[in-house]
């Protein structure tokens, strides 16, 4: 047997045994040895393995399977460009702690700094991004899988194969395999959270700093404050509309807390990190500070649920907020017409029980935040570690892929970006809705507008139909032009992947939209 299989095959065997079900592959000769040897482990029904020819679509593929399985995913390339493929999605891994176990391929060392055909320093190159690194060029593997690195963030192996790269014919490898029945333990919190106030508030995080909402809805009933949610789909108890209402500076003033509880990230909105910086007293809890988040400055810091002592909320506190909410609600219910807002509001509300939703980056999941009405029964996940508009289709579809009805809300921009990935021959039920602004709507909302060569340097603009580009591809595509063909795209079931677009009025149109909503927030 050559040493490349014998490395390879103890490799696949470690990681079937630690519980691991996917693995993501993308074609390339020098990693032979790894896809001949998950092929084989497929065939004995022991992993599915996903193929993507895009190194960086398959990666935030994996990323995707991470979210929707709760597993480590291992993603597998060959050598050369083909690991710095791997860079964003590694990156959005190590600033949400998401277990991507990365496997590169590479020659042995000796062929370094040589000319050497497709041959680079793969050692270390995602740098500080990944929470365990190894070089590994021996026949073999001198460690086990690194199993407790994983559960705070990637991992990565690169693995130098020498010639012969191809296996033997034997099957016995495969035998006798004991896999691991779970992968990780939950860890016991122990620490304690004192908090006095009577005037506090819940801050919620889109990521919720990588916690289940199950656990953050158990901590806030217990904590009893006032929830606002970047993810109002989450948290049915949640204040509706407060990215929108708090706005207002005066509105603001008035709900000046004792004390503000943040779990996770806010990344969102401007209105709630002012309010966030208005509380004398803040507490965190995400298990980033522990990793990529270890200068996060609050007045006390945990990286898990902490047990509460804590004092009764304010009843006039608490009915204050819910009367703001509800004349914010009055407002947005007024919003006619087909714009952002009310595609947002629309999806949220109709969207079907048991259904996965992904929000991309930049405008859609803003206008979700503000626009959405507080509900359960929706899955929801987006890519916050570092908010990029890359990988999102490739995302979404790694998330579909564990769920039975999916829907992603993409940009046009974002769409753009990851259209490799809609090359797939998988069977995956996704629908994607495209808000079709031409161009980068959410820069028509921020202090550049109007800036010399803004549309250059900002717009954007393409003048593409994402729906003809999704055809070329083979995709079911179709356009929208109002809510009630949005209903019907939202409602109807999902059989396979297919595109629509909603074909939305000029960014300008829909940031003046949006500025007069939040004027009229400064009079309620």
């Amino acid at each position: 047997m050559s040493t490349a299989t014998s490395l390879a095959r103890v490799i696949v065997r470690q990681i079937i045994e630690a519980g691991i079900t996917d693995v993501v592959v993308s074609p390339g000769s020098r990693n032979a040895p790894l896809s001949l040897a998950f092929n084989a482990a497929e065939n004995r029904g022991l992993i599915k393995m996903h193929i993507r020819i895009d190194e960086r679509t398959a990666a935030f593929f994996a990323l995707g399977l991470t979210k929707s399985t709760g597993r480590p995913v291992p993603v597998v390339c060959t050598s050369g460009t083909a690991v710095a493929n791997y860079h964003p999605a590694v990156l959005e891994a190590h600033h949400t702690n998401a277990p991507l176990l990365v496997l590169t391929a590479d020659r042995p060392a000796m062929l370094r700094r040589t000319g050497a055909n497709q041959t680079t320093e793969q050692a270390r190159i995602f740098g500080k991004a990944v929470r365990y690194f190894a070089d590994i060029d021996g026949p073999v593997f001198p460690m086990d899988i690194p199993l407790d690195s994983l559960r705070s963030g990637p991992v990565h192996l690169n693995l130098q194969f020498d010639e012969p790269l191809l296996p033997d014919d034997s099957k016995q490898w495969l035998d006798d395999i004991s896999i691991a029945p779970v992968l990780f333990k939950p860890r016991n919190k122990t620490a304690t959270l004192k908090i006095q106030a009577t005037r506090g508030v819940l801050v919620v995080g889109h990521d919720r700093g990588g916690l289940t909402v199950t656990d953050v809805r158990k901590f806030a009933k217990k904590l009893n404050w006032p929830i606002i949610a970047e993810d109002p789909l989450s948290f049915p108890d949640a204040i509706g509309h407060a990215s929108i209402f708090l706005t207002s500076p005066a509105v603001r003033s008035i709900f000046t807390p004792q004390a503000v509880v943040v779990i996770g990230r806010t990344t969102l909105s401007r209105s709630i990190n002012a309010f966030i910086g208005l509380a004398p007293v803040k507490f965190v809890i995400d298990s980033r500070i522990a990793t990529v988040d270890s200068d996060r400055q609050a007045d006390k810091r945990f990286t898990e649920i902490p047990n509460l002592d804590c004092a009764m909320a304010s009843d006039d506190w608490i009915v204050q907020w819910q009367k703001y909410s509800h004349r914010a609600t009055k407002i947005i219910n007024e919003i006619n017409g087909w714009n952002e807002a009310s595609i947002a509001k629309e999806i949220a509300e109709s969207i079907p029980d048991g259904t996965a939703l992904y929000v991309s980056s930049s405008r859609p999941i803003r206008d979700f935040e503000g626009f959405a009405k507080p509900r359960t029964g929706v899955t929801t996940y987006a890519n916050r570690g570092l908010a990029g508009i890359d990988g999102n289709i490739s995302t979404a579809l790694g998330i579909a892929s564990g769920h039975s009805q999916t829907i992603a809300v993409l940009g046009d921009l974002s769409f753009l970006h990851d259209i490799t990935g809609l090359i797939t021959r998988e069977e995956i039920n996704c629908r994607f809705i495209v808000i079709n602004n031409d161009g980068g709507g959410i820069f028509s909302t921020l202090p550049q507008r109007g800036v010399e060569g803004f549309e250059k340097v900002f717009g954007t603009p393409h003048g593409l139909d994402p729906a003809v580009i999704a055809q070329s591809f083979g995709v079911d595509s179709s356009t929208i032009t109002n809510i009630e063909e949005l209903k019907r795209a939202v409602a109807s079931p999902i059989k396979g992947i297919s595109v629509v677009v909603a074909k939305t009025p000029s960014r300008e149109v829909n940031a003046d939209s949006l500025k007069s909503i939040y004027e009229k927030m400064s009079s309620i």
